[in-house]
């Protein structure tokens, strides 16, 4: 427990506040696991925690590309190639202006144990780039992305390191990145996931994050005996991909969502979010979510500015459950507060780790059933592994298939979370089971292979 404890005591005064966020997901973690180190020494013996925070390699370069007016630009790209204890680095691809080094580590911190609990043999890795597709043309976009693989290319292959998509990166990216990587190496073999399904993708690989979040959160529920979803209020908050698909799902099985939204503001729709209008001008015309009002008069909008404590809007409808689905960091206390006081049953987190620790302190306080996103949204990676298995094996599966192994493998990783709570006397809490079943397989596979 001494080095657990240097090692938390270390991250209690970072020196980057540009990493503040991977400071703070690697703290969640280790305090965490500290059971498993009392029950263990191995843990301590071999440094696994020392060892696991550290990143095998970090990986920067520069991504020079032209423009529609033939002038030239200038952006970073990144590899952050953290452990691959159990398998092949595997993680998304983001290109967004907010991304850096911080950034990265965090996600690729938390994909180590994401993709533990999914099962798969598979390590963790994040990379990405502060471009900004919004705004760009097609053969702009191709540009960059041909510049861009031609540096990532050599360091992934279908069994080094498979990216995949994440914010920013969709099919279309995804697209002219694995263009580009055949035609610089001539290989035509399983290297990205989330592939269009023409040539190699899986179905349901854009859906996978939202629809696992929503069977999780039904598996978490039927665990702890609460009531599902049916027919129940849902807030979600994002219109991105997952908040998309989480209300999608939502929808499907019954659920009244009455909420979303984006950067300028948050939709409330008493009579249930209109998904297809919804679609439309977050798809295809990448629109505000203000002109929602135009076909929707009845539903409100209210500015993100409304709320100077960074309180968000959307925690402010009573609901029976709430699916963080947008961003980091986006429910504080004061939101968590708010949920409580309204009534609110179940937080399930769709984002990566968009829950602040006053936050959490709190649900758990309140004995709210709270999925952490490392567990509840791995199903993005969990179809991402069902792609690479159909790659390999030159098969393809029906939709229905997909869906079904989806969610088995949902039930799977809920089961396990709530078994290895219970286990190390923390019954109930989705954190500290996630955080333990995950950091204790890549430990063993670590331990086991020596340094």
């Amino acid at each position: 427990m001494t080095h657990l404890n240097d090692e938390i005591q270390k991250l209690n005064n970072p020196n980057c506040a540009e990493e503040e966020i991977f400071y703070q997901a690697v703290r969640e973690v280790l305090h965490s696991v500290a059971p498993l180190h009392l029950s263990d020494r191995r843990y301590s013996l071999h440094k696994i925690a020392k060892r696991m925070i550290a990143p095998d390699r970090v990986i920067k370069f520069k991504v020079a590309w032209m423009d529609d007016r033939n002038e030239i630009q200038v952006n970073t790209g990144y590899r952050i190639q953290f452990n691959n204890a159990l398998g092949p680095y595997k993680g998304g691809l983001r290109f967004h202006p907010s991304v850096n080094e911080g950034i990265l580590k965090f996600l690729g911190f938390e994909q180590i144990f994401k993709n533990a609990l999914t099962g798969l043999p598979l390590g963790g890795a994040k990379g990405g780039s502060d471009f900004d597709p919004k705004g760009k043309s097609d053969f702009e976009i191709m540009r960059f992305c041909n510049s861009f693989m031609q540096e990532l290319h050599k360091y992934i292959g279908s069994r080094i390191d498979i990216p995949a998509g994440d914010i920013g990166v969709g099919a279309r990216e995804i697209g002219y990145l694995f263009g580009q990587y055949k035609k610089i190496t001539s290989s035509y073999d399983g290297v990205m996931t989330g592939k269009p399904y023409f040539f190699g993708g899986s179905p349901l690989r854009p859906e996978a994050t939202g629809y696992g979040v929503v069977y999780f959160t039904q598996a978490m529920l039927k665990t702890e005996n609460k009531e599902g979803l049916k027919g129940k209020i849902c807030t979600v908050s994002g219109a991105g991909n997952v908040a998309i698909h989480t209300i999608e799902k939502l929808r499907q099985i019954g659920a009244i969502v009455v909420s979303c939204s984006d950067s300028g503001g948050t939709i409330y729709d008493a009579d249930g979010i209109d998904l297809k209008l919804l679609k439309k001008l977050k798809l295809i015309r990448c629109e505000s979510l203000e002109k929602y009002l135009n076909d929707r008069p009845n539903a409100s909008y209210t500015p993100l500015d409304r709320y100077p404590d960074g309180a968000h809007a959307v925690w402010n409808i009573p609901c029976y459950a709430a699916f963080p689905c947008a961003t980091e960091n986006e429910l504080n206390g004061t939101d968590a507060a708010t949920l409580i006081a309204n009534g609110c049953s179940c937080v399930s987190e769709g984002a990566n780790m968009p829950s602040m620790p006053e936050a959490i302190a709190l649900f758990l306080e309140h004995k709210i059933c709270f999925a952490p996103a490392k567990a509840a949204n791995a199903g993005g990676v969990t179809v991402s592994g069902f792609e690479m298995s159909q790659n390999a094996s030159m098969e393809r599966w029906s939709a229905e298939e997909v869906d079904a192994k989806l969610q088995n493998a949902m039930q799977n990783i809920c089961h396990m979370v709530s078994t290895t709570a219970k286990e190390y006397g923390s019954e109930g809490n989705y954190v500290a089971g996630a955080n333990i079943a995950g950091f204790k397989r890549v430990a063993d596979a670590m331990i086991a292979e020596g340094i």
